[in-house]
């Protein structure tokens, strides 16, 4: 083994001990904490995946308000977008868009993260700026471009529908306040758990469920380093990491203060270009990919990431077989019930 090769050997090793000493010394969201009890996972015991899970006891009277509050328009400064205008459960919780479409026909500047397994997150949003998801419930309804309001009109319109104030205050008892219909939203958001994927069952010992161009894309994910940052329940959304490890991923471009990513939220250099590692879950649904949305398609992005995160010139065989992978990671329950 080469020395250039040992190193770059090494630097995923420590990547990958750093993000599990984060995840266990990170105060959890109470989702996170049953996610690897009483797990039987096939292949080995140094497995980086483990299978999702569903969500602890929720309950259903706020999970019922929160998804009825997740369509309201009521929710935005002219009565026009809701949280399911950019969060479409049929597109696997995104909208498909390079941007998002705000009030006004205005225009966002990262692409949606998906809002799918949301709650088993360790942050919210690309740069990680929010701890929670009733922490992060109250960004967008804030931002001029997004729904442009604020909690006091909200509040003022939902007290007008006595049908809503009534569940309130069934649900709470300190009924309609912001804090409530913050973790009402929450609460839904955590409610949405694709389980049962194919890769899961594989885990959980069917190997027949699984083709060999789908196991051999999982193995070259693992070999490839892919997993350093993409690991346990959603294969990401458990660290932060810079976009362009081996290679200047906006060399040439013109750098927006979006694409600063997480040194907008703490102003260190070192967090320049860094970016919460997103889930791979349901990933085949919710293209196009990264924070710019700049790859339209799986394949595009893994070539990408195989260049600057892996260092690595990826072949079209290669490609395919990730990407088939990739595939198997979409939850059916919930996209089911969904498009019922």
């Amino acid at each position: 083994m080469t020395v250039t090769r040992r190193l770059y050997v090494l630097l995923l090793t420590i990547m990958l001990l750093v993000a599990v000493y984060f995840g266990m010394n990170h105060p959890m969201d109470p989702m996170l904490q049953s996610l690897d009890r009483g797990l039987v996972v096939h292949d080995d015991a140094l497995q980086p995946v483990v299978p999702l899970r569903k969500p602890g006891s929720l309950r259903a009277d706020r999970v019922a308000l929160g998804r009825q509050l997740f369509s309201d328009a009521r929710l935005s400064g002219d009565g026009t977008v809701s949280c399911s205008s950019c969060h479409r459960l049929e597109f696997g919780g995104t909208d498909n868009q390079s941007v998002s479409t705000g009030i006004q026909g205005a225009k966002g500047t990262v692409n949606a993260p998906t809002v799918l397994n949301s709650g088993f997150g360790f942050s919210q949003f690309w740069d990680g700026r929010a701890s929670s998801l009733e922490v992060q419930a109250s960004g967008p309804i804030h931002n001029p471009v997004e729904m442009g309001s604020n909690w006091a009109q909200v509040i003022e319109r939902l007290g007008q529908d006595a049908a809503i104030s009534k569940a309130f205050a069934s649900a709470y008892s300190d009924g309609l306040n912001a804090a409530n219909i913050a973790n009402a939203l929450a609460t839904f958001e955590r409610s949405l758990v694709t389980v049962d994927s194919r890769l899961d069952q594989y885990l959980l010992g069917d190997t027949r469920i699984l083709t060999d161009d789908e196991i051999k894309g999982y193995k070259r994910f693992r070999e490839y380093g892919c997993t350093s940052c993409h690991q346990g329940a959603l294969l990401g959304g458990n660290m932060y990491q810079k976009f362009g490890v081996m290679g200047d991923y906006f060399a040439g471009k013109q750098v927006t203060k979006a694409d600063l990513g997480r040194y907008n939220v703490t102003g260190r250099e070192e967090d320049r270009h860094v970016f919460k590692v997103p889930t791979l879950r349901n990933v085949a649904l919710t293209a196009p990919y990264f924070h710019d949305g700049s790859a339209e398609t799986l394949e595009a992005a893994v070539k990408i990431m195989g260049r600057y995160q892996l260092g690595r010139e990826l072949d079209d065989s290669d490609v395919n077989l990730i990407v088939a992978f990739l595939r198997t990671l979409s939850g059916p329950g919930l996209m089911k019930k969904v498009r019922e």
